[in-house]
């Protein structure tokens, strides 16, 4: 059977050179990093050396990087860690209704704990409105945090109006990077940016491994205690292959930057070309920004077929998507994303997401073209 892998925005494969990197330690090098012997020294030495990398190709100070387990920590880090060091400031947060799950579940707890936060809408294109944010703000915000792309319709945020605005204010400014990293230019140093999260398996890394940007000066208080590891704001031994893997993916992703995006766009206006051949342009219906957007990320409904019934009939034909956030994926509910858009029910109910990536090529777009017209035309006589 013909096996297609479209959930990239989910997890990538990893890549040949990065698991090479990572087998080289995995089998060379099993030292602690806080050891003073020559094995810890040697270890320290490496976990220092991919940090200097990722900083190079990111732009930013090495002890600006803060090694974690992944996005999910990395946006756990950076808002509880903001909020506590800044409470005698304020309690006040500012976020919006389309956030990965990493920073809603977050800021839900942190309203048990007594914060405020304020959730703000977006347009039906999954965008936020400056001036929205700029509404929100009180005397007592100490925090904003705004995705950069959304992980379900790749839909670009005004992420340099946003953080100018919050520096001006006084205020921090979050950004979760998990789904732009590899897929915009990111120059940290030239962002108005105080903390940015990313993970490392999304772009052909390991699973695992993530990564936090904190802005020098910026305050952050430690959620993980214990030793000392990453200047005391992430306690724990350090996953040496990991963070090595991790190094090499973002060098990989900068230096591949442009062909990655010819592709991707590639790929996008193949499978949209193909479907408008084949099903007609009224035959489904692109959710997200028209404008702004990432290209490796494709929200898709085609009304008349039920989200778990054609993604269900795709996976029998060897066709992996999704129908969103992979942390939710398995329950099949309708898109907190998509719902934040006032879609109407006919879209939300028939949404799927492709997300292209490493190995995918035109012929697999064509193939998955002409699979969902069968499936469609099946599906819909038989409803």
């Amino acid at each position: 059977m013909t096996r297609i892998y479209l959930d990239h925005a989910a997890s990538t494969p990893v890549h040949p050179e990065v698991a090479k990197v990572m087998l080289n330690i995995m089998t060379e090098q099993y030292g602690n990093a806080s050891s003073v012997h020559q094995f810890g020294r040697s270890a320290k030495r490496m976990i220092n050396g991919a940090r200097d990398t990722i900083a190079a190709f990111l732009g930013c100070s090495p002890e600006e990087w803060v090694f974690t387990g992944g996005g999910t920590e990395s946006d756990n880090l950076a808002l509880f860690g903001a909020a506590a060091a800044t409470a005698n400031k304020g309690r006040h947060i500012v976020t919006t209704a389309i956030e990965h799950h990493a920073v809603l579940h977050t800021c839900k707890q942190l309203e048990k704990e007594g914060w405020s936060v304020t959730y703000l809408p977006v347009d039906s294109t999954g965008r936020v409105s400056l001036a929205e944010v700029a509404a929100a703000l009180r005397e007592d915000t100490v925090l904003i945090s705004v995705m950069f792309a959304n992980n379900e319709t790749g839909t670009v945020q005004p992420l340099q109006e946003i953080g100018e605005l919050a520096a001006e204010r006084g205020i921090l400014f979050h950004v979760d990077a998990v789904q732009a990293l590899g897929a915009l230019p990111i120059v940290l140093r030239e962002l108005p940016v105080d903390y940015m999260s990313f993970s490392a398996h999304k772009i052909n890394g390991p699973q695992g491994i993530g990564g936090l940007y904190v802005r020098r000066g910026a305050p952050l208080n430690s959620r993980q205690h214990g030793g000392l590891q990453e200047r005391g704001r992430r306690a724990g031994t350090e996953n040496l292959a990991g963070a090595a893997g991790f190094a090499k993916a973002v060098q990989l992703a900068v230096q591949e930057f442009l062909q990655r995006q010819e592709k991707a766009n590639l790929l996008r206006s193949t499978l949209l070309q193909e479907l408008d051949r084949l099903i007609g342009p009224e035959g489904y219906a692109i959710n997200g920004n028209p404008r702004h957007f990432v290209p490796n990320i494709l929200n898709l409904s085609f009304p008349g077929v039920r989200t778990d019934v054609l993604l269900m009939n795709l996976d029998m034909e060897g066709i992996a998507v999704s129908s969103g956030s992979a942390c939710t994926s398995g329950s099949l509910e309708i898109s907190h994303v998509l719902q934040a858009m006032n879609l109407s029910d006919n879209l939300l109910d028939s949404a799927i997401r492709f997300s292209t990536g490493l190995g995918n090529t035109v012929g697999e777009m064509e193939y998955v073209a002409r699979k969902i017209e069968t499936l469609l035309n099946r599906l819909r006589n038989r409803s």
